[in-house]
Parts: structure tokens; C-alpha cells; sequence
């Protein structure tokens, strides 16, 4: 161990020479040398000291400096073979129609996107107007024939990230895996909306007593399926997949199933949460293109706070005109039911108050500015500033989601099904997160009990069962004195 007070040989052996002589001679002269002398190796000592510590220190300083840039450089080269292990995601190439191209060739980038991006977006609404007024089947099949093909686009960016590694059966589980959640959801919506159709078929009957266990079963044999897949050298990659074609269900296929049960509740829920998305993806990107200066998220740098903002005001306004006009109409107000004489779909009913004409008195500030006392309105209108105050300040974060996830495998677009929009999935993903709200602001502040599904429930019990369900309520309602009243009515 080197010790930091130790002395120079040199001086040391000079001390002790010079102790000599001035023990020696004891003359007055040797004894000033002597006195000199032991300043000087004091000094000496001193000096040796700090110089030692402060090597000291410099060693220990570099030893870290070198330490932190080898753990960076471990890191950098650990990252760039992760980022090497993970092919990115091809491309798509530009599909916008030649005659688009040739039309718009003398515009720059920036204006040629705008006409292309308008252009598309008038025919995919006028597209959107021929579904509704072809019917709620038809718009059932068109919700299934979108989730299918954003599941397809989502499961393609997964194997085409790890189509080197040869994963088996990924594709095949993958699909299968989506047959079994689309039986298991469309059986319930099924056995709940066509209950009297079910119960006149014997297979239907059958097939609906059992539907859960069967759709267990089909899961189960697809979870042995992907077991007996597994191989020792894609362990990890094969439970990533896994993982990846579960939540990509939970995403596409929950949510849409949630859509054909807000289009039951009346194809009011269905158009307007919609169009609300719509028009707020319209007027923000409109708003955006011509006053956007400031950045809204890092996430979509082409995303500002001056779209953010118009796009909100816009669709509010938008959300409550288009909700005047339609609660005019039967037919997008009644629930959407099953005929069992037709055998067909029904839209009519008597509209609920939700859907009537009521008077508003207005507050006394809009009472001074607009000189009105009152205004009348749809109580439906007021539920629609929440659908669109949603639709514009909460949707736009299903955008943000899919935009992160793009980043990830460095992609731009899902795929290039639409132009100037990418794919389906591109369109689709701030719907999902607005049917989900939906679903649950319908079952929370609209739906109350069902008086038909629960009459359809009680003809498919046993004679006795029925008896008695009519005799507890025939005991209940005389109870409360409602029964002899009715039976009064009736003579």
C-alpha cells in the first residue's frame, strides 16, 4: 500500500546526514543548516503529498469517464442490434389514380395532397350516404367487411416486422383466432336480437343453448394449436405474436361489435358519433392546412392547436344541426328490431321523448344576447354536444395512438388502400375509441328496460314457469292497487 506522508529516500538520507553533523560538531553554523535543512524536507513531504493525491484523483476521474462511454457504446451497439433484429415494415408505394396525377401534376406537393385528399374524402362520404339509405343490414356487413380488413392491415405490419424469423402457423392462428371472437360476439348479438327466430329453429335453438361452450371450444382448440406450434429457437417471437394478434382483437373486433349494438339502439347513435368523427378530422385538418402555426404533439408534428381548436368549435355546431334534422325522422330514431311475420328488419315506432320537441328556457346572459326567453329543441341535441365534444377533444387520441405505433416500425401509413389517406385502418382509428364511448354512454344515461326482450324471455319458459311468473304478478300489481283499476278500465 503507498502511503501518502511517506518521504523521498533522498531527503530522507540527507536528514539523517545532516543530523550527524549537528550532533557532531554542535557549532552554531551547523545548527542553522540543520534548522534549514528539516524546513526543507517538511516542504518537501507536503508537496509529495498533494502531488500523490492529486494523481489520485485524476486516475479515478478517467476510470469513470471511460467506465460511462464504454456503457453508452454497449448500449448504442445493444439498440442498433435490436433495431437490426427488427426489419422495417416495406413501404407502400404511391397509388393515387394516373388521372389524378395528370390533373394535379402542375401543383406542388403540398396543394396536390389537399386536392386528392378532398376529392377522396367527397367520395368516401357520398359512399357513406348510399350505405345508410340501402339499410341496417347492409350497414352491418359494411361495419364487418371494415374490421376484417384493419385487422388484415394490423396483422400484415406484424408479419411483415418478422416474416424472416419463419414463425409457423402464425397467419393461419391469427385468422383463426378472429373466426372464433366474430362467432362468439355475432352468436350473443343473434340469441339478443333475433331470440323468437331462434327459438322457432331447432338447430338455431341449439346452437344458441350451447353458443358460449362451442365458442369456448373453438378457442381452446386454437390456444392448443399455438402450443403445438411453439418452437425452442422463436419462443419469445412466438409469444410476442400471440400478444399481438390478441390485442389487435381487443382493438378491431370488440369495438366493432360494439357499433352494430349502438346501430340496434337506433341508427340516430350510429350516423351521428360517425359524422362527428368525420367532420372534425375534415375541419381540423382544414383549420390546420390554413391557420395551424403551433404544434400540438410531438407525436403528428403536422397535427397544431389552431386545428385542434376550429376542428372542436366546428364539429360541435355540426354534431347539433345534423341532430335536429334526423330526429325528425322515424326512421333513424326507432331501434332497429326483427319482424318475426315479415322476417325482416323493422325501423318504426313511436318516437321517445328523447326525440320530441320540448322548451328551453336560456340562461339570462344568451337570454340578453339573443333576446330569446325560451328555445326549442330535441333533448337529443343536448346528448349530441357530448357526443361531439368527445368526438373532437378525446377521439383525435385514438389518431395519436395509431400514430405512435406507426412510428414504431417506421411506417407513414397502415397500407395504401385509399389515397391520399393510407388504409382502412388510417380512416377507422378515432372510431373505435368513439363507438366505445358510445356503447357505454348509451347503457349509462339512455337504455332502460327492454319490455320486449323481456316478453320474448318469458315465452321461451316452460308452461309452469310461465304461470307462475303471471301469478307472482298478478299478486304484485294487486298489491299496489294497480290491478282492480285496469280490470275497471276494462268493463
Amino acid at each position: 500500500m503507498l502511503r501518502l506522508d511517506a518521504e523521498p529516500a533522498g531527503l530522507r538520507m540527507q536528514g539523517q546526514r545532516g543530523g550527524r553533523g549537528f550532533t557532531s560538531c554542535g557549532s552554531g553554523a551547523n545548527r542553522g543548516r540543520g534548522a534549514a535543512a528539516s524546513r526543507k524536507l517538511a516542504d518537501a513531504r507536503i508537496h509529495f503529498s498533494n502531488l500523490l493525491k492529486k494523481a489520485a484523483r485524476a486516475s479515478a476521474k478517467w476510470y469513470r469517464k471511460g467506465a460511462e462511454s464504454e456503457l453508452k457504446d454497449g448500449a448504442s451497439d445493444s439498440d442498433s442490434k435490436v433495431d437490426a433484429g427488427i426489419p422495417e415494415v416495406p413501404v407502400p408505394s404511391d397509388d393515387t389514380p394516373e388521372v389524378l396525377n395528370k390533373a394535379l401534376s402542375g401543383l406542388s406537393s403540398r396543394w396536390k395532397n389537399w386536392w386528392v385528399r378532398g376529392i377522396l374524402t367527397l367520395a368516401m362520404i357520398s359512399f357513406f350516404f348510399f350505405i345508410i339509405y340501402m339499410g341496417p343490414i347492409v350497414l352491418m356487413m359494411i361495419v364487418l367487411c371494415v374490421q376484417i380488413k384493419c385487422f388484415q392491415e394490423i396483422i400484415t405490419i406484424g408479419y411483415s416486422v418478422y416474416h424472416s424469423y419463419h414463425l409457423p402457423w402464425f397467419r393461419t392462428l391469427s385468422w383463426y383466432f378472429l373466426l372464433c371472437v366474430n362467432y362468439f360476439f355475432y352468436g350473443e348479438t343473434v340469441t339478443d336480437y333475433f331470440f323468437s327466430l331462434v327459438q322457432r329453429e331447432e338447430p338455431l335453438r341449439i346452437l344458441s343453448k350451447y353458443h358460449r361452450f362451442i365458442s369456448f371450444a373453438l378457442y381452446l382448440t386454437g390456444f392448443c394449436m399455438f402450443v403445438l406450434s411453439l418452437v425452442k429457437k422463436h419462443y419469445r417471437l412466438q409469444f410476442y405474436m400471440f400478444g399481438w394478434t390478441h390485442v389487435t382483437l381487443l382493438i378491431v373486433v370488440t369495438q366493432s361489435h360494439l357499433i352494430i349494438h349502438n346501430l340496434f339502439e337506433g341508427m340516430i347513435w350510429f350516423i351521428v358519433p360517425i359524422s362527428c368523427v368525420i367532420c372534425n378530422d375534415i375541419m381540423a385538418y382544414m383549420f390546420g392546412f390554413f391557420f395551424g402555426r403551433t404544434p400540438l404533439i410531438k407525436l403528428s408534428p403536422k397535427k397544431t392547436w389552431e386545428g385542434f381548436i376550429g376542428g372542436f368549435f366546428a364539429t360541435v355546431v355540426f354534431g347539433i344541426l345534423l341532430s335536429y334534422v334526423m330526429a325528425g325522422y322515424r326512421y333513424f330514431v326507432c331501434p332497429v328490431e326483427f319482424n318475426n311475420d315479415s322476417n325482416r328488419f323493422q325501423v318504426d315506432c313511436e318516437p321517445s321523448d328523447l326525440f320530441q320537441l320540448q322548451d328551453y328556457a336560456l340562461p339570462a346572459v344568451l337570454e340578453s344576447f339573443t333576446g330569446w326567453t325560451t328555445v326549442r329543441l330535441y333533448p337529443f341535441q343536448i346528448h349530441s354536444i357530448a357526443l361531439s365534444a368527445f368526438a373532437s377533444i378525446m377521439g383525435p387520441f385514438g389518431g395519436f395512438f395509431a400514430s405512435g405505433f406507426k412510428r414504431a416500425f417506421k411506417i407513414k401509413d397502415f397500407a395504401n388502400t385509399i389515397p391520399g389517406h393510407g388504409g382502412i385502418m388510417d380512416r377507422f382509428d378515432c372510431q373505435y375509441l368513439m363507438a366505445t364511448f358510445v356503447n357505454v354512454y348509451i347503457a349509462s344515461f339512455i337504455r332502460g328496460p327492454n319490455p320486449s326482450k323481456v316478453i320474448q324471455q318469458l315465452l321461451a319458459l316452460r308452461p309452469d314457469q310461465q304461470l307462475y311468473i303471471f301469478n307472482s304478478l298478478k299478486t304484485h300489481l294487486t298489491e299496489k292497487g294497480l290491478l282492480p283499476a285496469l280490470e275497471e278500465a276494462a268493463v
